[in-house]
């Protein structure tokens, strides 16, 4: 049940997209009874600092490095944004380049062009113990299966390969072991949680070392699996910002 605020006023979240093929896709509907405001990076609309984000903040993937500051000059405003909002208690989600831009904001390591190479399609994301219980990701890990995973869609060669000091670990996959972790009030996440098939398709299609045909009939395979663990994360992540906007209303 939706808890009301003061007003009837919605949750604000803002959403941060690096490019534009890289959309919050099905998490516009999947996140439910909140405002969603939408910032442009790649168009030039300009980074928020954390106190202007709102509720809760979503930082997108891209197709930029974590350090790419020349080319996506936006970035250091997003790694100060992801800093300050994780560490004053703003509900935050980093999804890819998001997650590796939340990592590297607070003290840890991205790898570009990390050696195991490319990790694309559905991947098994396999839930550590600190998973159990967790705010946002308990109840994605409560849908593991008795390898203790979920399947996910991934497309990404850079990856976190330090996390930061304080972090939690809390998922891996056979390729790269940080798949999902939390610190202070933000989660980040290496897949994609959001993605439909026909954005991975987009995806797919773009890299030469990706088996386009191969990815999509992974996807299908497992749609069911794959819907009902991204919607309940992002359900998740909906209800924690809320549970946060109305204690603050409370208070």
């Amino acid at each position: 049940m939706t808890t009301p605020l003061h007003g009837d006023r919605r949750p604000v979240v803002t959403v941060i997209q690096s490019s534009p093929d890289v959309p919050l896709d099905r998490f516009s509907d999947w996140l439910g009874d909140v405002e969603l405001r939408i910032v442009a990076a790649f168009a030039g609309e300009s980074v928020p600092t954390a106190d202007g984000v709102g509720d809760g903040l979503v930082v997108l993937g891209g197709h930029m490095s974590t350090y790419d500051d020349a080319g996506a000059p936006w970035l250091p405003e997003l790694r100060a944004l992801l800093a300050d909002a994780s560490t004053q208690g703003v509900p935050t989600l980093g999804i890819c380049l998001g997650a590796q831009l939340l990592a590297a904001a607070r003290g840890g390591r991205v790898q570009v062009a990390a050696p195991p190479g490319r990790e694309s399609g559905i991947v098994d994301v396999r839930w550590r113990p600190e998973a159990a219980g967790d705010a946002v990701v308990g109840a994605v890990a409560a849908l593991a299966d008795g390898r203790h995973a979920t399947p996910q869609p991934s497309m990404h060669a850079d990856a976190v390969v330090d996390l930061p000091r304080g972090a939690v670990w809390l998922a891996s996959s056979a390729m790269y072991p940080y798949q999902a972790f939390r610190i202070g009030s933000a989660w980040g996440v290496q897949f994609h949680p959001e993605a439909s098939a026909d954005t991975l398709r987009g995806w797919a299609d773009s890299h030469d070392d990706v088996d386009t045909d191969a990815v999509l009939a992974a996807f299908a395979a497992r749609q069911d699996q794959v819907e009902v663990v991204g919607r309940t994360l992002a359900e998740s992540f909906a209800a924690h910002v809320r549970a946060g906007a109305a204690e603050a209303v409370a208070v």
